[in-house]
């Protein structure tokens, strides 16, 4: 798969004159040192892939024109919502990027009890950016959506349709639980796991206690286990 960068704005299906700007038109610009008359393949996250010609490099922007829009649909046909407390530092990244390598439909970064990574105000622009690093990467044309940071507490209690698991030592394997769903929902707790409280919460609320295996595991590495085993099933 060739390189591809992504449109802030949507695309349209052809266009003798489209103007491709932001970070993507900067780096193109001034690392790639795109040429007219130079090939890109373009996409907006609306689920398709352009080709484009390259017709003017400007300071800040490139005048393409689109050639053509076709359909590659990458994703699972169930939709996965991973949950999970933030890890520190660069694992954040890490976390990010391989939930979109898996296919995740939507990530939620929980505030457990036992947090100790609180996402700041700039945490929504900082994992905007790495989605759609990595979805340029994985080749998917949709984005990964990033919701807003929510308690547990909220969380759970949020009514929904879809299939609802927790990773908790003791709780079902999970390889049991998945064939039959279409839909999922998926929570990891901090490195301390969720409080007695958090888990009767969840329960309650109806959500599936689940095991990850015998080894503890960092909440990343939790989180992807559980999104790695999910997508098998999808």
């Amino acid at each position: 798969m060739s390189d591809r960068y992504f449109s802030s704005r949507p695309i349209p299906e052809t266009s003798d004159d489209f103007l491709l700007d932001g970070e993507e038109a900067h780096h193109l610009i001034r690392v790639m040192r795109v040429k007219p008359g130079e090939m890109l393949t373009l996409f907006d996250g609306g689920g398709a892939e352009y080709d484009a010609e390259v017709l003017d490099v400007e300071k800040k922007t490139l005048r393409v024109k689109i050639l053509a829009r076709r359909f590659e649909d990458r994703e699972w046909p169930a939709e996965m919502t991973l949950a999970a407390a933030m890890p520190k530092g660069e694992r954040q990244r890490w976390l990010i990027e391989k939930a979109v390598e898996l296919g995740v439909s939507r990530f939620v970064p929980l505030v457990a009890r036992r947090s100790v990574v609180k996402a700041d105000e700039g945490s929504a622009e900082r994992f905007a950016k790495m989605v759609v690093e990595a979805a340029k990467q994985s080749g998917r044309n949709r984005l990964m959506t990033v919701s807003a940071p929510i308690t547990t507490r909220e969380f759970f209690r949020e009514p929904s349709s879809s299939f609802r698991i927790l990773a908790h030592p003791g709780g079902e394997s999970l390889l049991t639980l998945l064939p039959t769903k279409t839909s999922i929902i998926a929570a990891v707790g901090p490195e301390g796991g969720f409080t007695d409280e958090e888990i009767a919460d969840a329960i309650n609320a109806g959500w599936q206690t689940i095991s990850l295996g015998k080894t503890i595991l960092r909440t990343e590495t939790a989180a992807i286990k559980m999104a790695a085993v999910i997508s098998a099933f999808l």
